[in-house]
């Protein structure tokens, strides 16, 4: 079975496995595991922030890290097509009572300046209204197919949320990629966010976590909340170490991803039936439409699974094919030829 369903269906590398097994352990909540110590430690170090934090997963990550910033009663401002938004089951809200203020997302990921500027009141000594505390950005866009945000953009949302005295957080679960997609440090992207998420189970392929990055301040009241939230854990080195084979030696490979993702888009484009630009394709994302009248999305996907190839649907009708380490490229030549098959064979 060829799964394209996201890149976190990664397994471990052998790498991993041997390095969990010869993790120095230790209770991480009272900051003993070296192991944890360590992940942390380069983290902030490759992020050009001045601590982190292991999460157990990016939805946490990102919960914690709003919640540190925003007091009770605030609004966070998050794409209205944002992971944030959309999949974290509205967190910020449930355990944190602050406002999520979903702003217009373009089709390349960006919140535009004149969209944030509406999201603070005329009034701001109203007392009727929730001001906004933190701003969010996704990079990259995993709605808008894997997109870069670009560097001048960033600088002028930072400049903005700056002028408007409130931190920017960024949802880098794939960051990595963004800095390998622009052929630069991550450090280039990240001085532009306060803080952020960086997923190590996605691309990476470590079997689990994320970190949380930013200031020593912000890191000691993200740590008060993971304990709150349930996330505070004690031998996670075993977590920690296949996380430090991922920085160390995932990083780099991730151009193949990328290279793979627009082969794929290339092989679809040219199949009768499906609506694909694959100019588009900037990183490991690949997003695309059936227009053959005889599929749906969803009778598409379950046909596919038939033929051998796993899709998922990403809103609007869209399908998404995420490539990963466990992708070949004699894989994309195949998922393309069982596509291309299934489409000839299903009956008019």
């Amino acid at each position: 079975m060829l799964n394209f369903l996201s890149d976190t269906v990664t397994l471990p590398t052998k790498e991993m496995m041997e390095a969990i097994q010869q993790a120095v352990l230790g209770d991480d909540v009272y900051g003993q595991d070296q192991t944890v110590n360590e992940l942390e430690s380069l983290a902030a170090r490759m992020l050009g922030m001045e601590a982190a934090c292991l999460m157990p997963s990016g939805t946490m990550a990102n919960l914690s890290s709003i919640m540190a910033h925003c007091p009770r009663g605030s609004k966070v401002l998050v794409g209205d097509e944002s992971d944030i938004y959309i999949y974290e089951a509205g967190g910020a809200s449930v355990c944190g009572g602050i406002v999520y203020e979903p702003i217009p997302t373009q089709a390349d990921g960006r919140l535009l300046v004149q969209d944030l500027e509406k999201a603070f009141p005329v009034d701001e000594e109203d007392p009727q209204f929730a001001l906004p505390a933190l701003l969010c950005l996704e990079n990259t866009h995993n709605r808008c197919g894997g997109k870069v945000l670009p560097i001048p953009y960033l600088q002028e949302v930072k400049e903005f949320a700056s002028a408007r005295k409130i931190p920017v957080h960024m949802d880098g679960a794939r960051i990595f990629n963004a800095s390998v997609a622009l052929d630069m440090d991550v450090r280039e992207i990240t001085c532009y966010a306060d803080s952020i998420q960086v997923c190590l189970s996605k691309g990476l392929s470590a079997p689990v976590g994320s970190i949380v990055a930013g200031s020593h301040d912000h890191l000691k009241k993200v740590r008060r909340i993971r304990k709150m939230l349930g996330g505070g854990m004690r031998q996670a080195g075993i977590i920690a170490a296949p996380g430090l084979v991922a920085l160390h030696s995932m990083v780099k490979r991730l151009d193949e991803d990328h290279q793979h993702a627009k082969q794929l888009a290339h092989g679809l484009a040219e199949i009768d039936g499906i609506d694909l630009d694959a100019s588009e394709v900037q990183t490991n994302i690949v997003l695309f439409r059936i227009t053959d009248p005889r599929f749906s999305w969803s009778t598409f996907l379950e046909t596919a699974k038939e033929y051998g190839v796993i899709f998922s649907e990403m809103g609007y009708g869209r399908i998404r094919a995420v490539v990963h380490r466990q992708i070949s490229s004699d894989d994309i030549n195949k998922a393309v030829q069982a596509v291309e098959k299934m489409l000839k064979d299903s009956p008019l």
